[in-house]
C-alpha cells in the first residue's frame, strides 16, 4: 500500500464502509426474499448510532434466493473499494444460524492471526454482527423465527481491486476484505492502514515468526531485500507514515523480539526530530535541525550551511556522500533510532537509511 495521497483543502465528504454497504444489501435481500418485491433503498443503523439510507439496484428475486447490490461511496477518501458494487445473495437454510459464505471477489482467510477463522470469507467482525442483527430482527419481525439465514456476499472486480491493497500479505487471498468498525468512511483518517500494519503483525506473530522486517512501502522493502532476501513474506511490514503505531504494536507485542527497519532518506530526516508521523501533510522536514545535524556530526559551517538551501531531504546526498562512513548519516540514524526505541525499548533494532538509487546504509551502533 502506498503513502495517502495529499489531502484536499476543502471540507471533505464522509462516506460509508464495504461492511455497510453488504449490510444494506443483506437488508434488501431478505426483504425482497420475504416479500418477493424488489426493494429500492434501504436503511441501516450503523454501530456509530447514525441511520444511513443505502440505494439498491439489479434486484433478481425467486422463492429460493434474492440478489440486490449497492455501490460503495467513500465520499472524498482515496479508497480503492470507491464505487465498488457490492452485492449480497440471501437464501433461507433450515440451521436457524447466519451462514456466511464467500462470494466471488471477496477474500478467503488462508492464515492464522485475524479475528476471522481460517477458511471463512474476509468478512470482519463488526459487518457480520451488523448483517446478523439485521437479519434476526427481520425473522423476528415477519415471524420466521424457525429460520436460518445463508448469506453470500461478492464484490464485482474484487481480486483486482485487493491487488491494491496488503489483502496477500495478511495470507487474504483473492478478493477483498469487508471491514469498518463505526460504518463510515472519515476521508483520510488512515485508519484501514494502521488496522493493517497491527493485522500484519498479529499474523506475523500467528506464525512463530519473532523477527520483522518493516518499511514505509514496497519501494525500500525492495531494496532491503538485497540484505534480506529470503525473509519470509508474512512478516514483512509496510509502515507508511505510521511509525509510532508500529512501534506501539511492536512493543505491546513481547514476541517480536527483533525489527528491521528499512527508512528512506526523506522521512529519516523528519523522524530524526522526533516526527513519528512522516506523511508530508502532517509535518515537513526541519532544515535547521538538520544544519545543526550536520555541525555535531563534525562538519563545519560552509558545510553544514548548505543544507539550508536544500529544498528536499533527499538532496542531502548532494552535500554529504551517501557512504556507510560519512558520520552525518549515522548521527542522523541515531537520532531516529532513540526515538524508536523510546516506544519500543524491548527489541532489538536494526536500522537501514535508503536513497532514491536503492543503495542502503547500516547503523553502526557505539
Amino acid at each position: 500500500m502506498s503513502d495517502l495521497q495529499e489531502i484536499p483543502n476543502k471540507p471533505l465528504r464522509k462516506g460509508y464502509t464495504t461492511g455497510a454497504c453488504a449490510t444494506a444489501c443483506v437488508k434488501g435481500a431478505l426483504l425482497g426474499l420475504i416479500s418477493q418485491k424488489k426493494q429500492e433503498k434501504v436503511s441501516v443503523m450503523l454501530p456509530v448510532g447514525e441511520t444511513a439510507t443505502f440505494y439498491l439496484k439489479d434486484a433478481i428475486i425467486s422463492k429460493e434466493r434474492s440478489v440486490i447490490t449497492t455501490v460503495k461511496d467513500a465520499g472524498d477518501d482515496p479508497d480503492v473499494t470507491h464505487l465498488a458494487e457490492i452485492t449480497a445473495t440471501v437464501s433461507f437454510n433450515t440451521t436457524k444460524e447466519i451462514i456466511f459464505k464467500r462470494g466471488e471477489g471477496v477474500g478467503l482467510v488462508t492464515l492464522p492471526g485475524l479475528e476471522i477463522a481460517v477458511g471463512e470469507p474476509a468478512i470482519n467482525p463488526v459487518p457480520r454482527k451488523m448483517m446478523t442483527t439485521v437479519c434476526h430482527k427481520m425473522l423476528s419481525d415477519y415471524n420466521l423465527t424457525d429460520k436460518g439465514v445463508t448469506i453470500e456476499i461478492s464484490v464485482k472486480d474484487g481480486e483486482k481491486l485487493a491487488k491494491r491493497t496488503l489483502n496477500s500479505r495478511l495470507g487474504i487471498l483473492h478478493g477483498i476484505s469487508i471491514l469498518g468498525t463505526s460504518g463510515i468512511v472519515t476521508p483520510f483518517s488512515a485508519a484501514s492502514y494502521i488496522a493493517s500494519i497491527q493485522q500484519g503483525i498479529d499474523v506475523a506473530i500467528a506464525n512463530n515468526e519473532t523477527e520483522l522486517l518493516i518499511n514505509s512501502g514496497a519501494r525500500s522493502e525492495k531494496a532491503l531485500r538485497s540484505i534480506f532476501p529470503d525473509f519470509p513474506e508474512v512478516a514483512c511490514i509496510h509502515y507508511g507514515n505510521w511509525i509510532q503505531e508500529t512501534f506501539e504494536k511492536i512493543h505491546k507485542e513481547k514476541a517480536i523480539k527483533v525489527v528491521n527497519m528499512g527508512i528512506m532518506l526523506g522521512k529519516a530526516s523528519k523522524l530524526a526530530k522526533g516526527y513519528t508521523n512522516t506523511h508530508s501533510n502532517k509535518t515537513t522536514w526541519d532544515k535547521n535541525f538538520i544544519y545543526k545535524l550536520a555541525l555535531d556530526s563534525g562538519y563545519n559551517e560552509e558545510i553544514s550551511s548548505k543544507v539550508l538551501a536544500l529544498n528536499m531531504a533527499g538532496r542531502l546526498q548532494e552535500i554529504f556522500t551517501f557512504d556507510a562512513e560519512e558520520p552525518f548519516y549515522q548521527m542522523l540514524l541515531q537520532k531516529c533510532y532513540e526515538h524508536c526505541y523510546k516506544i519500543a525499548p524491548n527489541v532489538t533494532l536494526n536500522l537501514y537509511l535508503i536513497n532514491n538509487n536503492n543503495q542502503v546504509i547500516s547503523y553502526k551502533k557505539v
